[in-house]
């Protein structure tokens, strides 16, 4: 049976990837949506499975910053003074648009959150993440935080606060620190400032403020063997990074600092950036212990984005010595009561013949309250009433899947949630609905959002698996990757692991009152497993997922769509090509999607393996 539901959200997801920019724009709440059965990526998420359509900061007021350490009334100042030319910026961008680990422990005085890192993590390493948190725009520079200590959980344990907390001699307790600059002229300590210029310690330094940096220096040039030119905005679409021609939204309108490298033989380039017209400047540059990239690579992310240069690019910071290594997932997606036992068993077979493990998702209830699918008569049944879909899911267990629990119902009440209240085709855990351009609009979390709802759900849900004489589920998967802070937090008591794309949201870093507005929530997917903020261990869905024809503002998705992010996934040294494929479409599309990748040097493994 075919079926309509939006696209797996996130990330990419909601921002699926990040919204960007010095000081300044708010990401759209338009989310995607999907077809047949899937953004977290902006405050919707992607454009399909793996994109996102977050706004980025719009162009600097400055495109050559003054050198200099700003200071707290220096910032109240600038503020004032550009207030209206702000306003207006806005204006034109808005207009343009289970063993569960312990969950992030946070202390409020001075917002410092610290959090494990993800399973196979170094013990040894410990990553001090800082970001800017002053004027209208400090909520925005937490997600960017949330984005960058979701990534550096991969390499170990970490510690986040905002920069203007930051004590002398602070770093001396981490591997490496990572700052994300995103404030024009956030008020920096000068002990910071100090402690990077001394420090032998990694450093990867992001975007704004690094004109503070020199200032602080009597000898920068020398010393690292370049310096910053000033913004460059030029329309830029591509990024190089080690061979690989990666993406990157020509709408993002934030510019990248451009550098003037004078010792070639202490700085190197590690990415170009590829103007309209075909000419090239550095994306970033290393020089010793210290890596500085031109632009916050969080904003319109896809699957093969710059974003993954930078998510590998933590390698060289946190785990020099890691070998390539390149694996795969499959997970099949939005099994119920409802499924087509012949289609299940036709899969199985099919991945089981290529020596490809798998991943179920399986909701325990169908549900279609106003009788959308059947004349007019609604319909709820469970699994246990279905023992043809059971037998069929055993079979698939016979042959290397695992069963993960896609929420209960995979719809809400008799809500259209956002389509028609059937099960696999609407959200569960947070509202949206379908605008007059034919677009899916994250509307917040339900109305009796709680703890006690996501465990009333979970609980019903176990039951069903037992009663139908499944194994319990130990991995979650939120229906289309949406829930509110809350939820994510109470699934992982529940479980511990999820296997998604997560839709994030200021307070929960910074450990103040959860701001749960579509306004400012973003989206993330991973090219590797992390530890989530929400305490998570979070298994990577990274390459999207097939659509055979457009929907929701969105283009069709076919095999070789997946297959050529898969290659730009190649980029992360130890990285996944992880996808996830409805049952109803039969197998052709599976197998050119699985050989290709395979074809790419791909190994395929079962969840367990990264988790």
């Amino acid at each position: 049976m075919s079926k309509r539901s939006p696209l797996r959200l996130v990330a990419t997801a909601v921002l699926a990837g990040a919204i960007a920019a010095t000081a300044h724009a708010l990401p759209g709440s338009a989310a995607p949506g999907a077809r047949d059965h899937r953004w977290a990526g902006t405050t919707g998420e992607y454009a399909t499975a793996s994109q996102s359509s977050v706004p980025a900061p719009p162009r600097p007021a400055k495109l050559v910053p003054s050198e200099r350490v700003v200071t707290t009334g220096q910032l109240k100042l600038r503020a004032a003074d550009s207030w209206g030319s702000l306003l207006s910026s806005l204006r034109t961008v808005l207009t343009g648009l289970a063993a569960a680990k312990p969950a992030t422990t946070t202390t409020a005085a001075t917002k410092t959150s610290t959090g494990a890192g993800a399973p196979g993590s170094n013990p040894s390493t410990k990553t001090l993440v800082l970001y800017d948190s002053t004027g209208p725009y400090g909520w925005l520079g937490e997600d960017y935080g949330m984005m960058a200590t979701n990534l550096v959980s991969h390499f170990g344990a970490w510690t986040a606060h905002p920069v203007g907390g930051y004590t002398a001699g602070e770093l001396a307790k981490y591997s490496a620190v990572v700052y994300v600059g995103s404030t024009y002229d956030e008020p920096i300590p000068a002990a910071f400032l100090d402690d990077v210029l001394a420090t032998s310690k990694p450093v990867v330094w992001m975007y704004d403020n690094i004109w503070q940096l020199t200032a602080r220096s009597a000898d920068f040039a020398t010393k690292y063997g370049y310096t910053w030119k000033g913004f460059d905005v030029s329309s830029v679409a591509r990024v190089n990074y080690k061979g690989t021609a990666l993406t990157r939204d020509a709408r993002n309108a934030g510019g990248i600092m451009d550098y003037a490298i004078s010792d070639a033989t202490k700085a190197v380039s590690v990415g170009e950036a590829v103007r309209a017209d075909g000419t090239k400047f550095p994306w970033g540059v290393k020089s010793g212990n210290l890596t500085y990239l031109g632009e916050i690579p969080f904003s319109y992310i896809t699957s093969n984005d710059r974003y993954l240069a930078f998510s590998d690019l933590l390698f060289d910071a946190l785990a020099p010595q890691t070998a390539a290594r390149h694996r795969a997932l499959v997970r099949i997606e939005d099994v119920g009561p409802d499924a087509d036992p012949a289609e299940l068993r036709a899969i199985a077979d099919y991945l089981s013949s290529r020596k490809v493990p798998f991943t179920v998702a399986v909701y325990s209830r169908y549900r279609d309250p106003k009788g959308v699918n059947n004349n007019g008569k609604a319909e709820d049944y469970t699994l246990r009433q279905r023992p043809l879909v059971v037998s069929a899911l055993k079979y698939m267990q016979s042959k290397g899947g695992t069963l993960l629990m896609h929420g209960y119902t995979h719809q809400l009440d008799a809500l259209n949630n956002p389509y028609d209240g059937v099960s696999a085709n609407d959200f569960e855990f947070f509202r949206a609905h379908v605008d007059a351009n034919d677009a899916v609009i994250y509307d917040g979390p339900v109305k009796n959002d709680s703890a006690a709802n996501v465990t009333a759900r979970v609980t019903a849900a176990r039951a069903e698996f037992l009663m139908a004489g499944l194994n319990q589920p130990t991995i979650f998967e939120p229906p289309h990757y949406a829930a509110s802070a809350l939820d994510y937090k109470t699934i992982n008591s529940l479980f511990g692991v999820r296997y998604d794309r997560g839709l994030y949201f200021p307070g929960v870093l910074s450990g103040g009152t959860v701001d749960n507005s579509v306004a400012h929530m973003v989206g993330q997917f991973f090219p590797y497993t992390v530890r989530d903020v929400y305490g998570s261990t979070v298994i990577p869905e990274n390459i999207g997922n097939i659509e055979p024809e457009p929907f929701n503002q969105h283009p069709a998705v076919l095999p070789a769509d997946l297959v050529a992010n898969a290659k730009a996934n190649l980029a992360v040294r130890d990285g996944v090509a992880s996808f996830f494929y409805h049952p109803f479409l039969g197998t052709s599309y599976l197998k050119q999607t699985v050989e290709g990748i395979q074809g790419l040097g791909y190994t395929f493994v079962a969840a367990s393996a990264m988790s």
